[in-house]
């Protein structure tokens, strides 16, 4: 029976990595827990339920699952509120626990009916702007931590708090934090054998308690196994019901996009597919079972997913033994735990917070068309200063609005679309049934219709990623007159995934929009030189002759 569920062809390599993402985890759960206004406590829990249910029941076979910035700031807020509610946190334990609850089962609810299938149709700019708002939320609410400080719970807050920040702050806890972050980045340029965050957290630990330096730390944690923690829920008030149905939807959303993404950086560093499904499920019943217990709610961690395997971990099993570790740390170490600075866990969450923020996206503002630049940055200020639960809401129909009117003005200019972002990959084009059935062996060519935009993405990368054993790919570009951010950022990563196997692209018919797209970011001529984009078919036949050994 156990045959059918685990492998244990690879039982060394999977326990090596399974440690390892363990030993990463750990300070991230820790100070997570402690940003979610539950406790470090609560991070570990967490860590260790969704880290061991996951991996046995997902889809995933090298994920590592946990705590992560997104699902801990949605808790963050989602405490904050019950306790408005409540009066105080022990009143609002119900009130949370039920909300991350319904949490999981929703995500169970979204594998049985293949809501994954619809997860691709988050449009780029809104992902972007929502993770980078997150990253923003973790950096702006550690700052007081960081110095020492106790903190507002909300940016807005802080923000308007900023001048304590400068006149009360504790020298002992900014050189702490300070110590933290350096070790963060440098220890990795001297060895990657051991977790920077894991270093860090030691070394500063251990230099505020020989100090003897007055910093606030994060206290006694329970030892032993946790107890369930149902008993709120009969004294939950009516009034709490939408919240809790509110926040229960946002995290099942957030999480299965969180893990999902991280699945398929699996997929691409293993050459393995996951069971999207399936991994929902996992998460699921992770995040059920850890909030039974009052643990926050976690996803696939891409860190120590990536950690995890190029550690050696390849089954299930390595993710097992990653929550495994996790579960012996707080059986035997929780104690040594509750000295730890809270300006040390600051130092470790603000470098990661600065990770969430999505640079590049950041970085093409100006040259992305100006719908999707308008999209992320409203998301992005909404979800920083506003409603986490609005912010995605907000950028789905804007995003959506904002290329309906691009569609329809499309159409007034009398551009006929067809099918959006199809592909034709079985009838060559009359223009290419000689040279194609002369050479299909060698070389491959995809037709696109329509503008190539968020809806059609997943499914545009993942078939030209497929193409394999050609020497070269001719893209047909002639009736695209319109492409978005998330179609430039789909077509950058297959392009790249292409030139790693050595495979040639070449552009026909590109209209100005896309050129001028693909020119805004380099794409042409990094990844694809002037020399391979041609006005039409046959232009790139008589470059491939000429060029390419074997083309007459």
């Amino acid at each position: 029976m156990l045959k059918n569920i685990f492998d244990f062809s690879n039982i060394k390599g999977d326990l090596t990595g399974g440690l390892v993402a363990g030993v990463v985890a750990l300070p991230l759960a820790l100070a997570f827990g402690v940003q979610s206004g539950l406790g470090a406590i609560a991070g570990l829990y967490g860590a260790i339920a969704v880290g061991i249910l996951a991996a046995l029941f997902g889809g995933t076979l090298t994920q590592a699952s946990g705590p992560t910035g997104p699902m801990t700031v949605v808790s963050a807020a989602l405490v904050a509120s019950a306790i408005d509610i409540a009066g105080s946190l022990e009143s609002a334990m119900g009130i949370i626990i039920l909300a991350f609850l319904l949490g999981g089962v929703i995500q169970i609810l979204f594998g049985l009916i293949n809501i994954a299938g619809y997860i691709k149709y988050f449009p780029y700019p809104v992902v972007s702007g929502f993770m980078s708002g997150v990253g923003l939320i973790i950096v702006i609410l550690q700052l007081f931590p960081f110095a020492g400080l106790d903190s507002a719970k909300s940016t807005v807050g802080v923000m308007q708090d900023l001048p304590r920040l400068f006149s009360d702050f504790n020298w002992q806890a900014l050189a702490l934090g300070a110590l933290t972050v350096l070790i963060y980045y440098v220890f990795p340029k001297i060895t990657k054998a051991v977790p920077s965050p894991l270093v860090a957290l030691i070394v500063a630990s251990l230099a505020a308690f020989f100090l003897k330096w007055d910093v606030p730390v994060i206290g006694e944690i329970p030892s032993g196994l946790p107890s369930l923690q149902l008993d709120g829920f009969l004294a939950i008030d009516s009034s709490a019901y939408f919240l809790i149905a509110e926040y229960a939807l946002v995290l099942a959303v957030l999480g299965s996009i969180d893990s999902l993404l991280t699945s398929v950086i699996a997929d691409n560093m293993t050459k393995t597919k996951h069971n999207s499904n399936r991994e929902l499920i996992g998460q699921g019943i992770g995040n059920a079972v850890a909030a039974m217990f009052g643990g926050i709610p976690g996803a696939g961690a891409t860190k120590g997913t990536v950690v995890n395997i190029n550690s050696g971990g390849r089954t299930r099993l390595s993710g097992m033994f990653h929550g495994l570790f996790l579960l012996a740390v707080l059986l035997g170490l929780g104690s040594l735990a509750a000295h730890i600075p809270l300006a040390v866990l600051a130092g470790i969450l603000i470098p990661i917070g600065f990770k969430i923020v999505d640079t590049k996206g950041l970085k093409h503002l100006t040259s992305v068309p100006r719908a999707d630049a308008v999209v992320l940055i409203v998301v992005l200020l909404f979800t920083t200063f506003g409603s986490l639960i609005q912010a995605v809401g907000i950028g789905l129909i804007l995003a959506s609005l904002l290329f309906m009117k691009k569609a329809s003005d499309i159409g007034e200019e009398g551009i006929e679309v067809g099918l959006l972002a199809g592909f034709d990959g079985e009838k060559p084009w009359k223009d290419e049934e000689d040279f194609y059935n002369k050479y299909k062996d060698r070389v491959a060519i995809k037709h696109l219709y329509g503008p190539l935009f968020f809806g059609f993405t997943s499914h545009f990368k993942d078939q030209l990623q497929e193409i394999s054993k050609v020497d070269a790919l001719i893209i047909r570009f002639d009736q695209v007159p319109y492409i978005d951010q998330s179609g430039l950022y789909a077509l950058e990563d297959a392009l790249l995934e292409l030139d790693k196997k050595g495979i040639k692209v070449l552009l026909t018919g590109l209209q100005t929009q896309p050129m001028d797209l693909l020119s805004s970011i380099d794409i042409i001529p990094d990844l694809v030189p002037q020399e391979q984009l041609f006005e039409n078919i046959e232009s790139s036949f008589g470059w491939l002759r000429t060029h390419l050994k074997g083309f007459e």
